[in-house]
């Protein structure tokens, strides 16, 4: 069911009555990255239908329609079809391009087609086939979660069963028996980590769903971090199934009374959330970055593609790490990255190359920056254009540091270039640097402005017009 002529739409249909679906529910992306869908009866849908389009108000996804010209249309994209494990009747799930609802054309603001348009781009200069990607989901699971920001009324608390005496919630509660403390979660075991099959159960339904899953443990975070790492995809399914994943652990820990949450920093003093992005071009089988001889196992190739995206890196997180509380993890002390370097095994730089990748079709880097808050088709689309533009420019990066970050003499420090340190400040490298984005008509002005003005209006002042609960601790008494 590859592709989108009529052959294929008449395929899709007749798979949805062979199969006895009684549902079709078509999920699209907004420019922030967030899942939307919308469900319609599998009778009403034929070949004809599937390729004409569903149509939806696009007005009311911020960056796409103004309201008195709201209209667009969904068309599934049939090799994204999976059965939905969640609905009780049968139902058949399609992510979704967009587009025009009058001329049927793609609409230009659709992240998928950035994503779509990254990949021709790689394949019109015909130089090591395709860009390849396996994220590492990182994720709280959350027993209680209790949230308000209102007039008069701002507060957040949270706690989950593996706390140490001293939850927000229960104060009082003298510490289990078997108990994690602060920072010592990593590759805990049972009975202390009480999650594992929860993450088992998530680890399957991402198999089911036809995702390679290539481990999953408890993270360091004390208060029931997890990670789950899946295989490698190209650019658009990596970014199709990124979504589908966090839809799966989502889900799963409903059944389970939990909540899983993404957010980079969801609790002050653990560790953070990130989405670690290990990356090569080439083939499935076969890294186009191998060199036996070079450092790290890497080639030319890849020694300027790292360095498009060093090059890069500020612009980048305006789309790798697009929330303010991105960069309240983006902070020195716990493994997050905050200096645009690269280097074997040194987990305190933006670049991560493995020790463990020494073979050839494993020669790759760990992009270490990203959070999954990121609209994954912008993300991964940004990060390919940099490091072509690295290639394309014969970029060489900075000699590797390996030293320990916390360990550097402030002289040397200063030397290494940052990344921002706020949404405002990557937004604003974004507004200056952009260029290499623009390269084969993959990204757009018309895009990237609007990206930055909405990113602008619904988080940074968003934000900015709230009183946050540290301010009274600071100048309450003043």
């Amino acid at each position: 069911m590859k592709g989108e002529n009529g052959t294929a739409w008449t395929d899709l249909a007749a798979y949805i009555r062979k199969h006895d679906f009684a549902d079709v529910d078509l999920k699209f992306v907004d420019l922030h990255g967030r899942w939307h869908h919308v469900t319609v009866p599998a009778a009403q849908l034929d070949g004809g239908r599937l390729a004409a389009g569903v149509p939806f108000d696009g007005s009311q996804c911020p960056g796409y329609k103004t309201v008195e010209a709201g209209d667009l249309a969904l068309r599934p994209a049939p090799a994204t079809a999976v059965a939905d494990p969640f609905w009780e009747r049968p139902t058949l799930s399609l992510v979704c391009t967009i587009h025009e609802a009058d001329s049927g054309e793609r609409f230009s603001r659709d992240p998928r087609a950035v994503a779509e348009r990254a990949e021709a781009y790689l394949a019109s200069l015909a130089l090591a086939g395709g860009y390849w990607l396996s994220p590492e989901y990182e994720f709280h699971l959350l027993r209680n979660v209790y949230y308000s920001s209102a007039p008069g009324r701002c507060l957040y608390i949270v706690n989950a069963p593996e706390e140490e005496e001293g939850s927000p919630v229960s104060a009082a509660v003298a510490t289990p028996g078997y108990s994690l403390w602060r920072e010592t979660g990593y590759h805990a075991l049972p009975p202390m980590d009480t999650y594992y099959n929860v993450r088992a159960e998530m680890a399957a339904a991402l198999a089911a769903s036809g995702i390679v899953v290539r481990y999953h443990h408890h993270e360091v975070g004390q208060t029931g971090q997890c990670e789950i790492e899946v295989g490698f995809e190209t650019l658009t399914r990596a970014a199709d199934l990124c979504l589908w994943t966090k839809y799966l652990i989502r889900n799963i820990a409903q059944r389970y009374g939990l909540y899983a949450t993404f957010m980079p920093k969801p609790i002050y003093g653990e560790a953070g959330n990130g989405m670690h992005i290990h990356q090569y071009l080439g083939e499935r089988d076969r890294s186009a970055f191998y060199d036996a001889k070079g450092y790290g196992g890497l080639n030319e190739l890849a020694r300027r593609f790292i360095a498009g995206v060093l090059a890069h890196g500020r612009s980048l997180a305006a789309f790798t790490n697009p929330a303010t509380n991105s960069y309240k993890r983006l902070v020195p002390g716990f493994e997050a990255p905050v200096r645009l370097f690269y280097s074997i095994g040194n987990r305190s730089g933006t670049i991560r190359i493995p020790k463990y990748a020494a073979r050839p079709e494993e020669a790759r880097f760990e992009y270490r920056p990203p959070d999954a808050t990121c609209n994954p088709y912008l993300a991964f689309a940004a990060m390919l254009m940099a490091g072509l533009d690295g290639v394309r420019r014969e970029l060489e990066p900075a000699p590797p540091l390996e030293e320990d970050l916390a360990q550097l003499p402030a002289a040397k420090m200063a030397k290494i270039p940052s990344l921002p340190k706020s949404l405002v400040a990557a937004l604003d490298s974004l507004a200056a640097d952009h260029e290499y984005l623009l390269a084969g008509g993959v990204f757009t002005e018309d895009l990237i402005r609007t990206y930055i003005e909405t990113k602008m209006t619904c988080d940074v002042r968003a934000l900015d017009r709230h009183p946050h609960p540290e301010e009274y601790v600071l100048y309450f008494d003043i």
